[in-house]
């Protein structure tokens, strides 16, 4: 009778190559134009995922059928092989995982982008760190694509005449793209994974303490370097400045209802738990129907609708490109996922610092979506092995995990996607928002200049202060 055996490394190589593509294509001159394309993404994504769906038809040994109990023996459960183990993965990786994904990422993305704020006003340090707080807050409930969305362009409007910005939008990219989605799984991609395998909607306050930490010190920093910076403007750049005042305006403020419901609608709708009040499991995709329905209501009540959406740049590029590059990382992730569930404990990772730090530096320079996804399955692995002797657990899906683990792996994961422009997505698309108004962003290692001396001590300190 066959046993039960975990995919080989080299089965990693579809997920390997996809994030490889992910990281280095646009930073190599000659692939960067076509990788601009989001055909060719999906071209590339494609065929990856095919190879992995390859693999498990034809060489994996057999997934163990999720009817079956944990134990690793063919005779403890069916060993599905061939291609009811390509539906399976299919099943697991699309329908369970990538739909959810996407359809939240499109409804907060669609959503905030009917909400226009106009006007200019005076581009002092205050009104900076005002904006920024602004962004960190409505991070966590409108996610980080849909805040930096919102605010990169009124941020950039107001500082248009100053000649010294570049390190506002750094630090707008630091609290806005990354750490202000903290608080709920709407705020990150990895949380809202974390989210679809079972840790509950309200376990992300955990996280509370270290994102106030992190945001309080660095608009404590930033106010710091850009008082220095405003005294060095010129007395005619300043001047302008003041000319130029508007005051701020929103037009599309009924997308904040919507924006309301978005919320709801993920807080109380989820298949694997019964709806409040009701005692009944909702039907499969009612959540996804839901926000749909909420992204056509904010297509179709907001006035002035196109006018909007054109004052904010309004086009479906950027979240195509992320349903192009992420069907092929879910189904590509399926090999690596089904191995570290076997094999989690052996990787040496022990600690909740070495999970923060593991999982924040493969964060830094891969999508921190799928790398939560690989961390956590560690994490689970590692409980399931302590047995009883696991205390101060999460219950997920399939199973348990260590409240610090958890802690760890989301700190790290949401954290340091703000090292670089690539670990998350909001990130590059800021940076290029940026670009076309005019301000010269730092190249990717220049970037990493002010992310190593700003951020890295910060996750040192906050390492010390909530996972000792």
């Amino acid at each position: 009778m066959d046993l039960y055996a975990p995919p080989p490394v080299w089965s990693f190589f579809p997920f390997i190559a996809l994030l490889f593509a992910i990281a280095i294509f646009p930073l190599i001159h000659k692939l960067a134009h076509a990788w601009e394309k989001n055909s060719n993404k999906l071209a590339v994504s494609l065929l990856l995922a095919m190879l992995t769906l390859v693999y498990y038809g034809t060489m994996h040994n057999g997934i163990k059928s999720p009817q079956g109990p944990e134990g690793a023996h063919a005779e403890h459960g069916q060993l599905l092989k061939g291609l009811p183990a390509v539906l399976h993965v299919l099943q697991h990786s699309v329908l369970d995982e990538f739909v959810p994904f996407i359809v939240l990422l499109f409804s907060l993305y669609t959503i905030s982008g009917g909400i226009l704020i106009k006007g200019d006003i005076q581009a002092t340090p205050r009104t900076n760190v005002l904006f920024l707080a602004l962004g960190g807050l409505l991070a966590s409930f409108i996610g980080t694509t849909g805040a930096s969305m919102l605010l990169i362009r009124p941020v950039l409007r107001t500082n248009a005449e100053r000649k010294h910005k570049v390190h506002t939008i750094v630090f707008f990219i630091f609290v806005v793209s990354n750490i202000g989605g903290s608080l709920t799984p709407l705020g990150d991609p990895p949380l809202f994974l974390g989210y679809l395998m079972g840790v509950p909607f309200w376990w992300t306050l955990h996280l509370l303490g270290p994102m106030l930490f992190l945001i309080g010190s660095l608009l404590v920093i930033y106010f710091i370097w850009d008082t220095v910076a405003y005294r060095s403007e010129e007395a005619r750049d300043i001047a302008e400045d003041v000319q130029q005042v508007r005051p701020l305006a929103i037009q599309g403020g009924i997308n904040f209802l919507w924006l309301l419901g978005v919320i709801g609608c993920v807080a109380v709708i989820d298949p694997s738990r019964p709806l409040p009040g009701l005692g009944i499991n909702p039907p499969p995709y009612l959540r996804e129907g839901t926000l749909l329905f909420l992204s056509a209501l904010s297509w179709f009540t907001t006035p002035l609708n196109r006018e909007i959406r054109a004052g904010n740049g309004f086009n479906f590029g950027a979240i195509l490109e992320v349903g192009c590059l992420f069907i092929g990382i879910f189904i590509c992730m399926s090999a690596p996922v089904e191995y570290l569930r076997s094999e989690g404990p052996k990787l040496g990772l022990k600690t909740s610092q070495a999970f923060f730090w593991a999982s924040g530096s493969l964060s830094s320079v891969l999508d921190n979506a799928p790398t939560y996804v690989v961390f956590f399955e560690t994490a689970k692995a590692l409980t399931a092995s302590l047995g009883q002797q696991a205390v101060d657990v999460v219950k997920v899906k399939d199973g348990l995990i260590l409240t610090q683990l958890l802690l760890a792996v989301s700190m790290g994961s949401v954290f340091m996607g703000a090292n670089t422009y690539i670990g998350n997505g909001p990130n590059f698309m800021v940076k290029t928002i940026a670009e076309q108004a005019g301000v010269k962003m730092p190249s990717f290692f220049g970037y990493m200049v002010y992310s190593i001396v700003v951020l890295i001590p910060l996750f040192f300190t906050a390492m010390l202060l909530f996972l000792s």
